[in-house]
């Protein structure tokens, strides 16, 4: 892995450009129509164009992040959180279009989607819970 899209904008964008840095990993930040000047823009090694302002045409459309991760020859996306970070469908996108996900496995996040089904997956891990209605 040498080249990872950044799905995502601001201060969580940055950080993870740092990251990137520190581990001698090229960073490609996506952007908008009104993130084109962002800091993020301006630290990544490589920016791509993924939009209109709006997040529906740009940060949350999933094609065109994909499209812009095979434009740049990414190896992985980094989804940061929000967005499409907590996405399964999206996750599951960015696998079968041959990029790694850095992220839970697209069913992991359904599981955990559910706060019920998360609950008992902990328990059933040994992992300590607050006390809730069923305990």
């Amino acid at each position: 892995m040498k080249k990872i899209l950044i799905a995502n904008r601001g201060e969580i964008a940055c950080r993870i450009i740092d990251s990137c840095k520190k581990l001698k990993f090229h960073s490609i930040a996506v952007y908008s129509d009104i993130d084109k000047n962002g800091k993020h823009v301006r630290k990544a090694d490589e920016s791509i164009h993924i939009g209109g302002s709006k997040a529906q045409d740009s940060y949350l459309s999933s094609d065109k992040i994909i499209e812009a991760a095979k434009k740049a020859k990414a190896d992985a996306i980094h989804p940061g959180y929000g967005f499409l970070a907590e996405n399964d469908q999206f996750a599951q996108k960015v696998i079968d279009a041959g990029i790694v996900w850095i992220g839970p496995k697209p069913n992991t996040i359904v599981s955990m989607g559910n706060k019920d089904t998360a609950r008992d997956l902990a328990l059933k891990s040994n992992l300590p819970i607050c006390p809730g209605l069923n305990n």
